[in-house]
């Protein structure tokens, strides 16, 4: 793991602790290849929260992490740490240790000289110097190791090592940049327990970069989800897993992966609101507060979301809002079985790793990748709806492009009991919970009304 300690000006500066803000402003890097890491970020994080970055590899969220260090300079906006401009502040003025998934340990050093490295360089008496290593090594459990060189260590050792030594300078702000990437799953959740849990005790403001959904949602206070430099959602675990602000987000998060279906609306004036999945449909209640949102489609195409824990197997002839389809293959977790039904649904495909199709719009904001036919587009709307807009028309023929591989039919995942008496080829009927339904349009936004 290699550190990036900050090393300030005085004894009496170390050891004081510092309380620090983020505040990021249309924040943009691009590089002299002309790649855009950044597009126009703007995020604030508050004193003592522990905000996660999460997203794919090349999203940006790694750049973001070295302009708050000073490691990069943001080619346009603002970096703000404490109410104050930074982008000019040498990293070594911003009370900042930075922590990255490679670590590097000093190999000729000890394990206590290594944590008390930066406070040496600071000039910190022995004796305070020998007390404090002591006390953070205590806490992150390594107290028993601390005459021992890094090459005597375990890899989940050596990670703490590398967060004493952050830890020990009491800084204002934590940035850590992947540091359990490296280590096997069951040290990672023993880690990460530990070091949301230390933060938190410090009260020290953190920003951390994770691919790893697991990590963000079990550790953050509040999760930003980026794609291709863009940010696409901010909120807690919580408010981004419940009701994702985008496609992207939605198909990003959850194990397994939300089921995210084509569907076209047909509008019941003070009835219902009718979702026609192939030949199957769903009714939306008038009396829902979205069924006035998704109206806004009648006649049009949308995305239907919908996650395992909204389906539940029941009877073929049970009463309700029920899909019908066949199992083609079935996954078993031991906890758990996930089924696969053939619905006669589609399914939209998104984008995995950030790229767009070419010729979308580079804002990260169109999740949704093309469809693979041709869609003639159904002028037939609700008298609410205003005539048709060039807006209205750029908006809907996202869905009316021909593209490749972007549509498939739907394999619907439901949880079933551990080992159960089913097999593929077999009949299930899935009964759906409507509240538990997300719906986007074309472009990927969530379809919503005061949804956040």
């Amino acid at each position: 793991m290699i550190l990036v300690t900050v090393i300030p000006g005085s004894v009496d500066d170390v050891g004081e602790e510092t309380v620090t803000t983020v505040a990021l402003k249309d924040v943009t890097k691009v590089f002299r290849d002309g790649t855009v890491a950044v597009d126009s970020i703007n995020l604030d994080v508050n004193d003592g929260e522990f905000m996660v970055l999460l997203g794919p590899s090349g999203c940006g969220k790694s750049t973001v992490l070295r302009m708050v260090a000073g490691l990069e300079e943001p080619t346009t906006g603002a970096v703000m740490l404490n109410g104050e401009l930074a982008n000019d502040l040498p990293p070594r003025d911003r009370k900042i240790a930075m922590v990255f998934q490679d670590f590097a340990l000093y190999p000729h050093m000890s394990v206590g000289d290594n944590i008390a490295f930066p406070l040496k360089l600071a000039g910190v008496e022995p004796a305070p110097r020998g007390e404090r290593v002591t006390d953070v090594a205590s806490a992150l459990g390594i107290g028993d190791v601390l005459p021992r060189r890094p090459s005597q260590l375990s890899g989940g050792q050596r990670q703490r090592v590398a967060m004493g030594r952050a830890i020990v300078r009491r800084p204002g702000l934590f940035l850590m940049d992947e540091p359990l990437s490296n280590l096997d799953s069951g040290l990672r959740a023993e880690l990460r327990a530990e070091i949301s849990g230390l933060t938190r005790e410090l009260g020290v403001t953190t920003m951390y970069v994770t691919h790893d959904q697991a990590e963000a949602l079990t550790m953050a206070d509040r999760v930003a989800i980026m794609r291709k430099g863009v940010l696409q959602d901010v909120g807690t675990p919580t408010q981004v897993y419940n009701r994702p602000a985008t496609l992207y987000v939605a198909a990003f998060l959850g194990s397994p992966r939300m089921n995210l279906l084509e569907a076209s609306v047909y509008v019941h004036l003070d009835r219902y609101v009718t979702l026609t999945l192939g030949d199957q449909a769903l009714y939306l209640p008038w009396d829902d507060i979205r069924s006035r949102a998704v109206a806004h489609y009648h006649g049009e195409r949308i995305v239907v979301g919908m996650r395992a824990e909204a389906l539940t197997p029941v009877a073929p002839d049970s009463p309700g809002d029920v899909l019908h389809g066949r199992i083609r293959y079935l996954e078993h977790h031991g906890h758990e079985s996930l089924a696969f039904l053939d619905i006669g649904a589609t399914a939209i495909m998104v984008d995995e790793i950030g790229a767009l199709p070419d010729g979308d719009t580079p804002t990260g904001q169109r999740g949704l990748r093309r469809f693979s036919q041709v869609m003639q587009r159904l002028t037939v709307r609700t008298s609410r709806e205003p005539a048709s807009t060039s807006a209205d028309h750029n908006r809907t023929s996202v869905l009316a492009d021909p593209g490749r591989h972007h549509r498939r039919p739907a394999e619907l995942a439901v949880r079933l009991a551990p080992y159960p008496a089913v097999t593929a080829g077999h009949s299930l009927a899935i009964k759906v919970r409507m509240d538990a339904l997300h719906f986007f349009d074309d472009r990927g936004d969530r379809i919503d009304v005061g949804w956040r």
